[in-house]
């Protein structure tokens, strides 16, 4: 019995993982294609793009600063470590917040340039 609840933590964790690496990539495809949306003058993408990266902002503001996600996988590991809920390397994991965050905000200054040409 211990070892399938083991065994099922483990699966849940893997599962949660997946989905907090899948949400992740989604959402720093979203600020990596804001400039593009910019070159090709589509603003109607940049703003929906902006949308989905506030909106997300805006989950982890009600989650004090969290993912959901990261509580959710707290619940199957003892394991602390910056990336134990995502499958990324524990160094972008730990400045996660800091290296996209300052991105979203240069790619939205270029956005509000170009828009101004």
């Amino acid at each position: 019995m211990a070892s399938q609840d083991a065994a099922g933590k483990v699966t849940a964790l893997v599962a949660i993982k997946l989905l907090h690496t899948t949400v992740w990539g989604l959402l720093v495809g979203c600020i990596l294609a804001l400039p593009i949306t910019a070159l090709v003058r589509r603003f109607d993408w940049a703003i929906i793009l902006t949308m989905i990266i506030l909106a997300e902002c805006g989950v982890l503001a009600l989650n004090r600063g969290q993912c959901p996600l990261t509580g959710l996988a707290a619940r199957f590991t003892a394991d602390r470590a910056d990336n134990f809920d995502i499958y990324l390397p524990n160094w972008v994991a730990g400045h996660n917040k800091v290296i996209f965050g300052a991105l979203f905000v240069v790619n939205e200054l270029f956005v509000l340039l170009c828009s101004l040409k």
